[in-house]
């Protein structure tokens, strides 16, 4: 017996297996099989290969620098500059043409400041006063300008004061214009020259159009007209945010510049190009809050000619513009090509088997068509049970022919 199922083994290893199909003749389950395959094919060639591109390689991972250049000049005349004119030096913060850079367009100067004694502002919060008890010496000034001193300072016959503090006097103490000083910077352009890498494709490329006119960059401006100019107009691009430039410019805000890079590498290197949207950051709704708008304070520093260091404080209001960069590149790959295929295939036998439940398990005559589908295969019997069956046949055949013979004679 060892033998012979080692036998049976060996040779079963060339046996070829193939599945038993059942044709139902069932038009219902037919039109909802075609439905089904005709709605998997559609999802793959027209959504995966066609739409997201699955027969690609993707590189996500952009490397970018960014170079931001401004140009503009403003004319201002107050009381406290004079006559004054304002260039790229002078608004540009950082002046180094970085990815983040600020416009200043309104500001409040506090000139010739000095270090000694003064009053506080009476704005601002715990620097009122009674008596010389409510200004500990010592004690800094809760989003004060200094350090009191010990004393209340009153004016005239008035009944309360202010701390007298230690800081740069005289102290800040000046609001907000309401119209925005370098309301002209509306007109003022920056270029923004951005050049990306896609490291895995070793593919690399500028938002600058590719020409031999040495002029291109002197007269374009960035529009529907000339989409890939770098050149923008500050007024257009709080335009397109949404917003209004006079009105940002009076308190500040916070503008987003989004340069996408979406890359077919499988077409030519001139049809890789950025595209561009813009978006206020800040808050919106700046007439309902009380924390919108941008500005922080600088000094310019200065000695006279008596030897007493000096300084110019000034708050600057103003728009920052932050330049993010975003992509991805494809290329043909055999690979994920495969995988696509292979997965669409896959969707295909889960089709099958979705049909296959309908016919089974939810018509009507589901049980006739499982009785078609399913064979049952019983246990076979033992040889001696066989062999007696047929044995007790043969005898019953021949008893059947011997009365045969006695009715014949």
């Amino acid at each position: 017996m060892g033998q012979i199922a080692w036998k049976a083994l060996w040779s079963s290893l060339f046996d070829y297996k193939t599945e038993k199909y059942v044709i139902a003749k069932n038009k219902k389950v037919g039109v909802l099989y075609r439905v089904v395959q005709l709605s998997i094919l559609a999802y793959i060639v027209g959504w995966v290969f066609m739409v997201k591109k699955g027969y690609q390689d993707v590189d996500t991972s952009i490397q970018s620098s960014v170079i931001t250049k401004l140009k503009g000049v403003a004319f201002t005349n107050t009381s406290e500059l004079g006559e004054r004119i304002w260039d790229v030096v002078d608004y540009v913060i950082p002046p180094q043409g970085e990815s983040v850079f600020f416009v200043m367009t309104n500001l409040i100067v506090t000139p010739n400041q000095q270090q000694g004694t003064c009053p506080e502002n009476p704005g601002i919060p715990h620097a009122q006063c009674y008596r010389n008890s409510d200004c500990p010496s010592g004690e800094e000034v809760a989003t004060g300008h200094g350090v009191k001193t010990g004393l209340c300072v009153k004016v005239g016959t008035n009944m309360s004061g202010t701390c007298e503090i230690l800081a740069w006097c005289p102290v800040e103490n000046k609001s907000r214009p309401k119209t925005p000083l370098l309301a002209n910077a509306e007109h003022f352009t920056v270029y923004i020259k951005n050049s990306i890498c896609f490291p895995k494709f070793k593919f690399s490329k500028t938002n600058v159009l590719d020409t031999k006119d040495d002029a291109y960059l002197k007269r374009c401006r960035y529009g529907s007209d000339d989409p890939y100019c770098p050149i923008f107009s500050l007024g257009d691009l709080v335009r397109w945010a949404g917003s209004d430039f006079q009105e940002m410019a009076s308190e500040g805000g916070v503008i987003g510049i989004q340069i996408e890079w979406n890359c077919d590498l499988d077409k030519a290197p001139s049809e890789c190009n950025p595209h561009y949207s813009f978006s206020r950051l800040d808050n919106k709704l700046a007439e309902k809050s009380i924390s919108s708008g941008y500005n922080f304070r600088f000094a310019k520093y200065y000695r006279d000619a008596a030897g007493v260091d000096l300084r110019t404080l000034i708050k600057a209001y103003g728009i920052r513009f932050d330049v993010m960069v975003n992509g991805k590149a494809g290329k043909f790959n055999i690979i994920p090509t495969v995988i696509n295929v292979g997965s669409g295939l896959a969707l295909m036998g889960a089709g099958a088997f979705f049909c296959d439940l309908v016919l089974l398990y939810l018509l009507q005559k589901s049980n006739f068509y499982r009785g078609k589908k399913y064979e049952e295969v019983r246990k076979p019997l033992p040889e001696s049970t066989i062999n007696g069956n047929q044995s007790s046949d043969s005898l019953s055949r021949l008893d059947q022919l011997r009365q045969l013979q006695t009715i014949e004679t």
